[in-house]
């Protein structure tokens, strides 16, 4: 499991992805040139103000290389100094949309795409190399679940009416936007969520810049919540390959989360955070979590 949640504050940070394409028994990984280093390597950048490291690492991927991609797990993150500070580079494996190779950025001249035996006689950095051997450990195309824990709304004890109907507080409406940002990279075609009004609030922005409904399913409130038709619900999701989202309560995720993975660990999340079980023929290979 990939936690990427605390980070010292001084770190640099930067994303970028390993994109491939083709037959996953063959596949062409994209590496892009660097004129001032004269280096061939990934695509990746450093991630602006207040950006989620998804929304960066899909960002600095299309501006190196014109690819729109879409995420799969996450690879191990690098680490290095520059200067007296330390870097940290979060890199995913990730698979062409749409769009042709080109760089709209001054850093990149050049974008080609090489099997992974020729690629890793073309990159300049042994780290990068490692990537590489992280990409295949596992099948590359897998297909994402989303478990949501809702954003943050006000207390309990303050809000009068109907608990189901306690909408999302200021804080738990930028998580939902920053969510939003972070859900393109898995691109979900299904959303599910809890009916109570947090839940649902929590799906919204990523519903309407999507064009999706979101499927209210009463069995994942918290009043209402039914342990097995809520399993056999997730369940079904893994044995699809349709990318999907689940939206939840804190009462609700951690049992649903140990029903379906082995040793778990922790599985507790944060309002407003997520983790994406990634999955294929109906088996969980990867996992990882995310706070908003």
């Amino acid at each position: 499991m990939t936690e990427l949640d605390v980070h010292p504050t001084d770190m640099i940070r930067a994303a970028g992805a390993v994109v491939w394409r083709g037959a996953e028994s063959a596949p062409e990984v994209a590496l892009v040139h660097r004129p001032k280093y004269d280096d061939w390597t990934f695509p990746k950048g450093k991630l602006k103000p207040g950006e989620h490291v998804i929304a960066g690492a899909l960002r600095e991927v299309a501006e190196e290389t014109g690819i729109t991609a879409m995420l799969g797990r996450s690879l191990p993150p690098i680490h290095y100094l520059k200067g007296k500070r330390l870097k940290r580079v979060d890199y995913w494996a990730a698979r062409v949309v749409s769009g042709e190779s080109y760089t709209d950025v001054e850093e990149v001249d050049e974008v080609v795409w090489l099997p992974l035996k020729e690629a890793k006689r073309r990159l300049t950095y042994e780290w990068d190399a490692g990537l590489l051997r992280a990409l295949t450990a596992v099948p590359l195309a897998t297909t994402p679940l989303v478990l949501v824990r809702h954003g943050l709304a006000g207390s309990r004890q303050d809000w009068e009416g109907d608990d189901d109907e306690r909408p999302l507080d200021e804080i738990g409406r930028t998580q939902a936007e920053v969510l939003a940002d972070a859900l393109a990279g898995y691109r979900p075609v299904e959303l599910i969520s809890s009916t109570s009004r947090r839940c649902v609030e929590t799906l919204e922005p990523y519903a309407e810049s999507s064009g999706l409904e979101i499927r209210q399913e009463r069995l994942l409130t918290e009043t209402h919540y039914d342990p097995r038709a809520a399993l056999r619900l997730v369940s079904k999701a893994i044995a699809s390959d349709r990318s999907a989202v689940l939206c939840s309560h804190g009462k609700v995720l951690p049992e649903l989360i140990a029903g379906v993975i082995d040793r778990p660990g922790d599985v507790q999340l944060r309002k407003g955070a997520f983790m994406v079980l990634h999955h294929t023929d109906g088996k969980i290979v990867g996992v990882d979590r995310y706070i908003t």
